[in-house]
Formats: C-alpha cells, sequence, structure tokens
C-alpha cells in the first residue's frame, strides 16, 4: 500500500511541473500581448479599420449562402 501512495504522488509530481510551466508561458504570453496592444495601439487601429470592408463583404456573402437555403 504504502508503495502504490509513492507511485501515486511520483505521478502527481510528473504531471504538475508542466502544468506550472504552461501556466507560467501562458501568462508571459498574456503579458506580452497586453504590451503589444498597448505599445502599437495606433497601428493595431489602422489595421481594424482596414478590415472592416473585407468583414462587411464576408458577412453579406454569408447572407446570402443564408438566403439561398
Amino acid at each position: 500500500m504504502a508503495e502504490e501512495a509513492k507511485q501515486e504522488k511520483k505521478v502527481e509530481a510528473k504531471k504538475i511541473v508542466p502544468f506550472i510551466f504552461k501556466g507560467l508561458l501562458g501568462l508571459v504570453f498574456l503579458g506580452l500581448g497586453i504590451w503589444a496592444i498597448i505599445g502599437w495601439w495606433s497601428y493595431l487601429w489602422i489595421v481594424i479599420r482596414g478590415c472592416i470592408g473585407l468583414f462587411l463583404i464576408l458577412a453579406a456573402l454569408i447572407m446570402f449562402a443564408i438566403a439561398k437555403e
């Protein structure tokens, strides 16, 4: 019984380390993403305004496809 408990603890430890690593990496990417949005807000706004036309065309095509059915 004691050996089984040790085995379970080893398995749990092996699962915890990748979980913590992925969590920290996710936080780093989240921070970098927020920094990129704040740092390049004017450029991001230009991209968003440039994509509005394409988005509206795509929405119209989807509406035509729905209306066709």
